[in-house]
């Protein structure tokens, strides 16, 4: 009996922290969420407009994680991988730190100081990440040229849909 309580509990937690996939792919950002400020490794606030404008008429994957976060870190060799595999795809990565004391040590840690790298002041739940329905890390968004939603929701770096889609949009 208590290894049935046991495993009905486990059961039930799994199920409440699951990743949720989003019931819609949505394909272009909303302005509320093109307006959402982050915060670059400097303090400099910038929108998530301006980040898309820097790399308007390149393919851009958006990588979310944070140094807490296990499976972020997991996946970063893979990633690392995926970013080496595409030269000629830009990667921004949005960290989903607690404090900028966190993300910049973060930062260092996990030698992302040479990668394009911004975080949410605001917290976890702003505009942009409800938008996207961001509920867990790691995620993963391929952006096309115009700045459109090519690749809305992805949990791994290995993917086989990232790259599928990076490839359709390079020809």
């Amino acid at each position: 009996m208590k290894q049935i309580m046991t495993v009905m509990m486990l059961s039930m937690f799994t199920l409440g922290c699951a990743q949720e996939t989003p019931q819609v792919s949505k394909t272009e950002f909303s302005k509320e969420a093109l307006n959402q400020k982050l915060e670059d490794e400097n303090g400099k606030s910038t929108s998530v407009q301006e980040i898309l404008d820097q790399h308007k008429g390149k393919v851009l994957v958006i990588d979310f994680w944070a140094g807490w976060c296990r499976d972020c870190l997991k996946a970063l060799p893979k990633a690392e991988e995926l970013e080496k595999n595409n030269p000629n795809i830009d990667f921004v990565f949005f960290s989903l730190e607690r404090s900028k004391e966190k993300f910049d040590s973060s930062l260092e840690r996990f030698s992302m100081k040479e990668k394009e790298n911004y975080w949410f002041a605001e917290g976890w739940k702003n505009d942009f990440n409800n938008y996207i329905d961001l509920n867990w890390i790691p995620r993963y968004m391929v952006i096309d040229q115009k700045s459109g939603i090519a690749k809305y929701y992805a949990i791994s770096p290995e993917d086989p849909e990232i790259q599928a889609t990076i490839d359709k949009l390079l020809k």
